[in-house]
């Protein structure tokens, strides 16, 4: 499974909400300038978020964005599934032979095992400390 710039920035979204949690609404536009992304682009990630429930729109002058829950209560899993479907390595794996499907549903697994146990309030507090392993997981 490979995730596009939808889950990627829909991530950003939501780890940039996270961070700033408690503070009021933020907008997508300050989020798109911090990142140097598309605001336009960012809008259209918003919706499927708004909808699936894990973001809500504030509106007015000072309006924005905030999280429909605590950030602990929201994993990456929950932001990738939406905004890029199942998780999966590949397509079809119950055609495939018993040894092949075993391998691909156990990647399967450990990637969903890690977006799962991985929340926004995680990557919201990671800080970067020089070392190169800092938040990397092994599959």
């Amino acid at each position: 499974m490979k995730i596009s710039t939808k889950g990627r920035y829909g991530l950003t979204i939501m780890i940039e909400l996270a961070k700033r949690h408690g503070e009021g609404p933020i907008s997508l536009k300050s989020i798109a300038q911090n990142h140097d992304l598309s605001e336009h682009y960012l809008e259209q990630l918003a919706g499927p978020l708004r909808n699936a429930g894990l973001v809500r729109s504030i509106r007015g002058a000072y309006g924005g964005y905030v999280l429909a829950d605590e950030p602990a209560k929201i994993t990456a899993g929950d932001i990738i599934r939406v905004l890029e479907g199942p998780i999966s390595p590949v397509e079809g794996i119950e055609n495939e032979e018993p040894a092949k499907r075993e391998l691909w549903m156990r990647i399967r697994d450990a990637v969903k095992d890690v977006l799962d146990n991985t929340t926004v309030e995680d990557l919201a507090n990671h800080s970067d400390d020089g070392t190169p392993d800092a938040y990397m997981f092994y599959i």
